[in-house]
């Protein structure tokens, strides 16, 4: 069975200077990432291809947009944003163990170095906005953002004696200012 992910090449093998760009559209039949942010399955998935026929095989300059579906990792909320990534790879005519990719007959495999660079592009800690305020940590409810701008903070009892604390000014020395200086 084909892979969505198969691109033929038939008409650039063994032809070095050639060259074709394409546009396509899949339907992401197993999803990328397993943490907070992933592609899921049945997302939509567009890619704009450049092959270029080479000497040692097919080179192939790709961008890859679709959505992610994320978690943040402040709030805990769910949310979706546009995700774009790129990558190029380098098919090769002969398999050697410097090269991982190679083509097969007459196509390429586009899967596995999409698959990489989605899935390290993925941000590991995924927020839903920049200055989202995550969640209290005494209640777990979602904070305001007015709150945590001007916090009533809470006093732990060990620090409270240095509350009333002040410092005193020095004169520009760095010693402290006596009565008789």
């Amino acid at each position: 069975m084909r892979s969505v992910y198969e691109e033929s090449v038939r008409d650039l093998v063994g032809r070095p200077g050639e060259m074709r760009e394409r546009e396509l559209e899949v339907v992401v039949p197993e999803g990328f990432g397993e943490a907070l942010a992933t592609i899921p399955e049945g997302e939509k998935l567009s890619l704009d291809l450049r092959l270029e026929s080479v000497h040692e095989g097919i080179l192939v300059s790709a961008t890859a947009r679709t959505t992610m579906h994320a978690q943040c990792g402040r709030c805990l909320k769910d949310f979706e944003a546009p995700f774009e990534v790129e990558f190029q790879e380098l098919f090769a005519y002969t398999s050697s163990e410097a090269d991982e990719y190679e083509v097969h007959g007459d196509h390429v495999d586009l899967e596995p170095p999409l698959r990489d660079a989605v899935v390290l592009a993925l941000p590991f800690q995924p927020v839903c906005r920049p200055d989202c305020p995550g969640l209290d940590p005494e209640s777990g409810e979602l904070r305001d953002a007015e709150a945590v701008e001007s916090p009533d903070a809470i006093v732990d009892p060990r620090w409270a004696a240095l509350a009333d604390f002040k410092a005193v000014e020095s004169s520009g020395s760095g010693a402290p200012e006596t009565e008789n200086n």
